[in-house]
């Protein structure tokens, strides 16, 4: 049997992607090898537009000239392929530092402070009824609970301080008359 230096020869071959060999029969003594090149790293789907290469020829002359026929192609194909995938990584990265990404950013914390000013806009209010009291109007100045639910605590603590003033409860004995009921006809 005749020693061959065919996976010799495809690891000297530069390249960062698989090598996807189909070899046909064509005729008697005619073969057609096609070579896929395929890179699964890469997230272009511009990828999928890359063609096989095919060779044809007598298996002597595919023995002489297969790899100085695709060594060229492959490395091209191959080369392209990583060049693909490091410019869809730089895109991204562009994407995320763009002045459209940071002005989302703004735009996002503008929001947040708008909310955290609103939310210290109705507590001052409601402070300042509470000073008057008007516990009521204060109760009612807070801001609500499911809007602001990271401050769910402090609001609710406020609604009972509140609710205690103008809706004392029926079984306290704070800021409750007591009546005193006596009998006058007994004897």
């Amino acid at each position: 049997m005749e020693a061959t230096n065919f996976f010799r020869q495809i690891a000297k071959m530069e390249m960062n992607s698989k090598l996807m060999l189909t070899i046909t029969k064509a005729t008697e003594n005619i073969i057609i090898v096609s070579i896929l090149i395929e890179n699964d790293s890469c997230g272009d789907k511009a990828k999928n537009l890359i063609p096989p290469f095919n060779l044809k020829g007598t298996p002597e002359e595919l023995d002489e000239g297969f790899f100085s026929h695709i060594k060229k192609p492959v490395q091209t194909a191959s080369g392209l392929l990583s060049n693909m995938e490091h410019f869809m990584k730089q895109v991204e990265l562009a994407q995320a530092n763009s002045a459209m990404e940071k002005q989302n950013s703004n735009k996002e914390q503008k929001d947040k402070d708008n909310r955290n000013k609103k939310y210290n806009e109705a507590m001052l209010k409601a402070n300042a009824f509470e000073k008057e009291g008007k516990y009521k109007d204060a109760w009612t100045a807070l801001p609500k609970v499911g809007d602001y639910p990271e401050h769910s605590e402090v609001i609710k603590n406020k609604q009972e301080i509140y609710e205690r003033q103008f809706a004392p409860s029926l079984f306290s004995d704070t800021g409750k008359e007591t009546v005193e009921i006596t009998h006058e006809n007994n004897p």
